[in-house]
């Protein structure tokens, strides 16, 4: 199609320079379709929009999935990992947990599998000229289960919760040097302005669903979630007994369309065998997480369909710069040399996985800087490297880690890659509530030990992962890495609002850390959803959450 340049000066009018300059990437052929339109969802443009200046640049209609009429009034059960703690919006951490708090409490905007962002209690938002305030628009007549309306107050109070360093949030891993109480502002009812400790280009991914924490809920909140459950979303709490399930019931009063399933029945599991068992077996319809090892009999069962999501989660094998054995980062650089990425992806992953290249940016990043060369495996480079680092004759250290998904036997294979280049690898695997403890420097085998393996899940923009496990002051810097120059470099990332200028710092990054390598991200996952046939309209996000409002059942 060609370009129609008129329809494209009439939109051009009322676009800021920074808009303009997205707009202008598209037509020149320097941003792709797909990246023009995640991109510009994260600036606040919508999505009709997005698509009339698509096709005016002579891309033609977006591609529409037309989705059957599917018969309302199902009971749609899952099954999913126990909540490792109470529910609370502010201090929730696991997949069990989040899940949960999701199938009541919303979001701002939602990060959809694609990475584009979706208005959801936010109708719309913009940045100011260099990304330092975000303005929110909120949706009207949006009700609490417990009545009343959601305003900005909410809005603020609830954001403040999670960004009150005396409240230990979780989502301090976020907030930390972007957001401070006191810094989230109501306008009016309606509006509300994000004050930022500095200029931040993805800022709209923090107030999303990929903040789990950052839920909206009533500025009367005083804890005790569990008794409540107050939300504003598709379905309401009918009953939840901790460590065995939770169920819900269509929210009547709902702002959206009104959600399908009549109820919705979460059963908790410790274990994946006895949910692949009770799927089987029809005792649920749905397996949230399917971790691809011990699920390999249902990706070919053909009463199962397999929801396969591209993903950025990844497991993060930290090691600790300050301690022997690896201040030196030729040993580390050496420990990445030995790793075999292509067998990880094809043998433990069965080819649902990407591989790693040492830095927290994926191929699925549109700022990934993918003429960074991927790192590969060299037994004859690292026992070099071993040589001139002094450790020639190699050592014995101790791997922790924690009972979850594929990384026990992730921690086999680095064991048996490592032992040829002379390191003796024991390995101290732990189950969750041990590896974690405290989640805080001094009191977590997690953020302690000398190296270890640690699940991260997804995030629609790598900056919690440039920041809270590399940063020098990151709360989750597991490898204690401190390097000035890294830290700019991040900094730079996360300040620049145009995606060219993104991709520039990128590659910075990335080279860094193949030099430095505090952190080995040997492979990105895929997030797999195991469905029963005929159970249709489920939607699954990387980040482990579950949008049923749409679910059916032939």
């Amino acid at each position: 199609m060609s370009k129609n340049y008129r329809i494209l000066d009439l939109i051009r009018r009322n676009r800021t320079p920074l808009e303009n300059h997205l707009i202008d990437g598209l037509i020149d052929g320097r941003v792709s379709r797909r990246d023009f339109v995640r991109h510009g969802s994260l600036l606040g443009l919508s999505l009709p929009l997005l698509g009339r200046i698509g096709m005016a640049a002579g891309f033609g209609a977006a591609p529409s999935l037309a989705r059957a009429q599917a018969a309302p009034g199902a009971t749609i059960r899952v099954g999913s990992s126990v909540p490792a703690a109470a529910i609370d919006p502010v201090t929730i951490a696991d997949a069990g947990g989040l899940l949960v708090m999701q199938q009541v409490a919303e979001f701002l905007c939602i990060d959809g599998p694609d990475l584009v962002l979706k208005p959801a209690l936010a109708e719309s938002w913009k940045p100011n000229a260099d990304g330092t305030v975000w303005t929110f628009t909120l949706r009207k007549g949006v009700k609490f289960h417990s009545g009343g309306e959601m305003k900005a107050e909410d809005v603020v109070a609830s954001i403040d919760r999670l960004a009150d360093p005396a409240n230990s949030s979780n989502a301090l891993s976020v907030f930390t040097g972007i957001l401070q109480k006191g810094n989230t502002k109501k306008v009016d009812d309606y509006t509300v302005e994000f004050h930022l400790d500095a200029p931040n280009g993805n800022f709209p991914y923090m107030v999303s669903s990929d903040n789990y924490n950052a839920v909206i809920i009533p500025a009367s909140y005083k804890g005790d979630y569990e008794k409540s459950f107050d939300g504003t979303g598709p379905f309401k709490l009918e009953k939840y007994t901790p460590k065995v399930g939770a169920s819900f019931v269509r929210n009547e009063d709902y702002w959206g369309e009104k959600a399908l399933p009549e109820r919705t029945e979460f059963t908790f599991f410790t274990d994946i065998q006895p949910q692949i068992l009770a799927l089987q077996g029809g005792q649920i319809d749905i397996i949230n997480q399917m971790p691809v090892l011990a699920g390999v009999g249902l990706l070919n069962d053909p009463n199962v369909d397999i929801i396969s999501l591209k993903s950025v989660a990844h497991q993060q094998l930290h090691l600790r710069c300050d301690s022997d054995p690896f201040k030196d980062p030729r040993v580390r650089r050496a420990i990445a040399l030995s790793i075999d990425r292509k067998k990880l992806v094809a043998g433990l992953m069965k080819g649902r996985a990407q591989e790693g290249n040492d830095s927290p940016f994926a191929s699925a990043y549109p700022s990934t800087d993918t003429s960074v060369p991927q790192r590969e495996q060299d037994i004859a480079q690292a026992k070099q490297l071993m040589e001139t680092a002094g450790a020639g004759k190699g050592f014995k250290v101790t791997l922790t880690t924690e009972r979850y998904l594929e990384i026990p036997e992730y921690a086999q294979l680095i064991q048996n890659w490592v032992k040829e280049i002379g390191i003796e690898l024991e390995l101290n695997i732990l189950d969750q509530g041990a590896y974690y403890g405290d989640a805080v420097f001094g009191k977590s085998n997690w953020l302690d030990s000398v190296m270890g393996i640690t699940d991260y899940g997804h995030r629609g923009v790598p900056n919690v992962y440039l920041a809270a496990p590399l940063k020098s002051d990151g709360t989750w810097n597991a490898a204690h890495f401190k390097n000035k120059d890294y830290d700019q470099l991040a900094t730079s990332y996360i300040a620049a609002l145009d995606l060219e200028a993104q991709k520039a710092s990128a590659g910075k990054i990335q080279k860094l850390l193949l030099e430095e390598t505090p952190v080995i991200f040997g492979y990105f996952y895929d997030y797999l959803t195991a469905t029963a046939k005929g159970v249709t309209g489920v939607q699954p996000t990387a980040m482990s959450q579950l949008f049923l409002e749409k679910a059916s059942k032939a």
